[in-house]
């Protein structure tokens, strides 16, 4: 077995994400008992479909937000053709590079950065079966996902996770070509076969002394952006920001949103930064992540705590009329969606790999 293999296992960190949900599973069904409903998490975000469970159009979702903190935004339906996405990317004034991902997605699921046209050439031909959407790409440096939550009725919400994302970065030595440092850095090696594809044009370039490359700027676990435990560094300031923040999103109170900034002050001003992604009763409080500031029954008890909000916020806007449950066959047929869009996806991403 592979030394990179073997670490995925033997670091929770890597693990699959059912290992933090299915040893929950018994707490989520108390809950429903107790809520009389299997459904009682689709009250919580009446603004979003499904409360945010994850086949919610993501350009639907970004369009709830202040136009001030939206990234320029298109939405590409499938089989489009590539000279109606040029002439609405002009008439957005979006310019390369870009971001392209589908408008339903998780983890970081097709998410690519696009250089030029022939690029997003490419990627239509390989996804253009999808609905897709495509964004400005945001030249902030840092990246972090913020967990808030508030009970209706309630003035003020609370924030429970700060995620700091640490983009995969490796520094030259002087004389190692790009790729002989990925193989040689701890973490970029687990994801060698990935960063080397998106990196294959400066692969044998030799980075100077110390200087920084960064390999991926993706905020995605699963492409490799490291997750750093950020909630010392929840205060008033912050929570007043997401705050106001709430109430300029119509029906939304629980989930993570993902904010890209210049830096920490103006983050809690609300000045020079983007919101990328909103999330509902799907999100989670990534900062589990941080191996160093905890462990994995740590992120399993994270968790549970954030699924007892669900129900709370749930039961409140039922009681409120702000939101209504919906019912067990309802469920089934989103997971049966569900599967059958994953499995299509992986069906492109297979083929589209077996192109190269």
């Amino acid at each position: 077995m592979e030394i990179g293999n073997l670490k995925k296992i033997t670091n929770w960190e890597f693990w699959p994400s059912f290992m933090f949900y299915v040893p929950l599973l018994p707490y989520a069904f108390y809950l429903a008992i107790k809520a009389r409903s299997f459904g009682f998490f689709s009250a919580v975000n009446p603004g979003m479909e499904g409360s945010g469970h994850g086949l919610e159009s993501k350009y639907k979702t970004i369009q709830l937000l202040p136009s001030n903190y939206c990234p320029n935004t298109i939405y590409i339906k499938k089989d489009e053709n590539i000279q109606d996405i040029l002439l609405k990317i002009t008439k957005k004034n979006i310019e390369f590079p870009l971001i392209i991902k589908p408008d339903i997605g998780f983890r970081g699921l097709l998410v690519t950065k696009i250089k030029n046209e022939i690029e997003l050439s490419v990627y239509l031909k390989k996804y253009n079966s999808i609905n897709l959407i495509i964004q400005e790409f945001v030249d902030y440096k840092h990246e972090c996902g913020l967990f808030y939550h508030r009970i209706p009725g309630e003035k003020a919400g609370k924030i429970t996770s700060v995620t700091l994302k640490k983009y995969l970065t490796v520094f030259g030595d002087g004389h190692s070509t790009l790729l002989e440092l990925i193989v040689n850095n701890e973490r970029a090696k687990l994801y060698s076969d990935y960063i080397s594809e998106i990196n294959k044009d400066r692969l044998q370039m030799i980075p100077t002394l110390n200087e920084e490359v960064v390999l991926n700027i993706i905020g995605n676990h699963s492409k490799g952006t490291q997750f750093i435990n950020g909630n010392h560094l929840i205060n008033n300031e912050l929570t007043h920001f997401l705050d106001n923040l709430n109430t300029k999103i119509e029906g939304w109170y629980y989930g993570r949103i993902d904010v890209k900034y210049n830096n920490y002050e103006e983050l809690l001003k609300g000045e020079n930064l983007k919101i990328i992604e909103v999330n509902g009763v799907i999100s989670e409080p990534t900062h589990i992540y941080d191996p160093s500031k905890g462990s994995y029954f740590t992120a399993l008890n994270s968790i549970k705590n954030h699924w007892k909000l669900i129900y709370l916020i749930g039961v409140k806007n039922k009681k409120l009329k702000k939101g209504n449950y919906t019912n067990l066959s309802y469920l089934i047929a989103v997971y049966f969606t569900y599967k059958k869009y994953l499995k299509k996806v992986n069906a492109l991403n297979t083929n589209a790999i077996n192109s190269f």
